[in-house]
């Protein structure tokens, strides 16, 4: 048994040292009689080992041998070199505590931390990331547009530099878009210049992330306000003409590999951001949304679940979220019912689709926001007055009277003016009276 206790972390140290043995115990009877000694407490040379321990220490418990010193900082000679190397001053190795290793040290001392010194500067260029024109930054952004304006010999270094701005600070659109438009007016004077704008704020709608929303503002303002209508179309035709080229290829963008399904996807989005930003004025004067694009969505919904990869799924998930409640009042509307088509499709392609389980969860989820009416919340009734018929907590306020007998009454009981009427004559609430001797009631009052 003692020699388990002796395997027990630092068991043997201080019990040797505190019987001054200095040589290893040999034979067995030797370990059974110390192991009796330690136990028990008994026999001369236990005893007086322990009252020669207690007279050095000064205590009950015995001096144990210092802790093995932490590897992470050198010892002796070679300080000098670790306090370099972790970039600690010469000059302060004074202040470091460097723990001994003689057997005089009773506590072990805390290992110096490695300072970690960094490579960043103040003075490091600043980081562009990919695509990003720093010319632009420092001279169309920080310029008036008469300047802008002189400083680019085409309209595509323009338009272009002006979307990528647009890009990176939305918030401008409100405060610039009017001059933007304004300058396209005095520049975009042909044919050829509308359809290459077009062009441009196509490509940088489909092909920049997060940018559809903002490409459907600017369309639906540059279809108001650019002046110029060629024979050819307007703005708003060309760019509904534009759609169209990639809305026919719906098909064979569904069933190609993973760059055209993602060019295909990007086009969809935008047009969903278009169906919702671009407004039509109607025959009676009346702002609308473009029908046509309602049922082009309509028809790449049916594209994507004809064809149920993953891509394309969630394609359409984010499609009917974004679009989903206000294709389905225009449907209803009409008296249609494509919407109860649409989710029949989406709970088809749960049950038999080869699709991944987290698409399918994506599924199921879009089907519950559609029962809870895409998440809207509307009123039950109308609002209407309050009265004490139709709201219980009508009186809930109102004070508390007690008649003559001590009974209590509030607005709520039917006798309540009676009751009142009585309380107001007993009491006399309003009496001319007299204050400190002095007539506070005036002529008149």
């Amino acid at each position: 048994m003692s020699e388990s206790f002796d395997r027990a972390p630092g068991a043997g140290r201080g019990r040797g040292r505190g019987r001054g043995a200095a040589a290893p115990l040999s034979g067995a009877g030797a370990s059974e009689s110390g192991g009796g000694a330690r136990l028990g407490g008994s026999g001369s040379h236990s005893s007086g080992s322990a009252e020669e321990q207690q007279h050095q220490t000064g205590g009950l418990f015995p001096q144990q041998e210092p802790l093995r010193p932490p590897k992470t900082a050198p010892l002796g000679t070679g300080i000098a070199e670790h306090l370099q190397q972790t970039g600690i001053p010469s000059g302060s190795q004074d202040k470091v505590s460097v723990p001994d290793s003689g057997p005089e040290m009773a506590e072990p001392q805390a290992a110096v931390a490695p300072v970690v010194t960094s490579k960043l500067s103040v003075k490091a260029p600043e980081f562009y990331p990919s695509g990003y024109n720093q010319n632009f930054n420092q001279n169309f952004a920080e310029s008036s547009f008469e300047d802008r304006y002189d400083g680019y010999l085409t309209l595509a270094e323009y338009v272009q530099d002006f979307l990528n701005h647009l890009t990176e600070q939305p918030g401008c659109f409100e405060t610039e878009i009017e001059q933007f438009a304004e300058t396209l007016n005095g520049w975009v004077t042909a044919d050829e210049a509308l359809q290459e704008l077009v062009e441009l704020i196509y490509q940088q709608a489909t092909s920049v992330p997060n940018f559809s929303y903002m490409g459907a503002r600017l369309c639906n303002y540059l279809s108001h306000h650019l002046t110029i209508s060629p024979q050819s179309g307007n703005f708003r035709q060309l760019l509904l003409q534009r759609c169209r080229t990639e809305y026919e290829n719906r098909d064979e963008a569904t069933k190609g590999d993973e760059t055209t399904r993602k060019q295909f996807h990007a086009f969809v989005l935008f047009l969903a951001e278009l169906y919702l930003n671009l407004e039509i004025k109607g025959t009676k004067g009346q702002v609308m949304r473009a029908e046509i694009l309602q049922e082009g969505l309509r028809e790449l919904l049916n594209a994507l679940f004809s064809n149920p990869v993953d891509s394309n799924l969630i394609c359409a998930v984010k499609l009917l979220k974004l679009t989903g409640s206000v294709l389905e009042d225009a449907w209803k509307e009409k008296g249609k019912s494509d919407m109860e088509e649409m989710i029949q499709r989406i709970e088809n392609v749960v049950l038999d689709a080869n699709c991944s389980r987290d698409v399918k969860h994506m599924l199921l989820k879009l089907v519950e926001l559609r029962s809870s009416n895409w998440g809207r919340v509307h009123g039950t009734s109308l609002h209407t007055e309050a009265t004490p018929e139709n709201d219980p907590n009508y009186f809930m306020n109102e004070p508390t009277f007690y008649t003559s007998d001590g009974v209590p009454f509030t607005a709520a009981d039917p006798d309540y003016q009676e009751k009142y009427q009585e309380l107001l004559e007993r009491e006399d609430l309003f009496p001319d009276y007299e204050e400190n001797g002095t007539d506070l009631s005036g002529p008149g009052d």
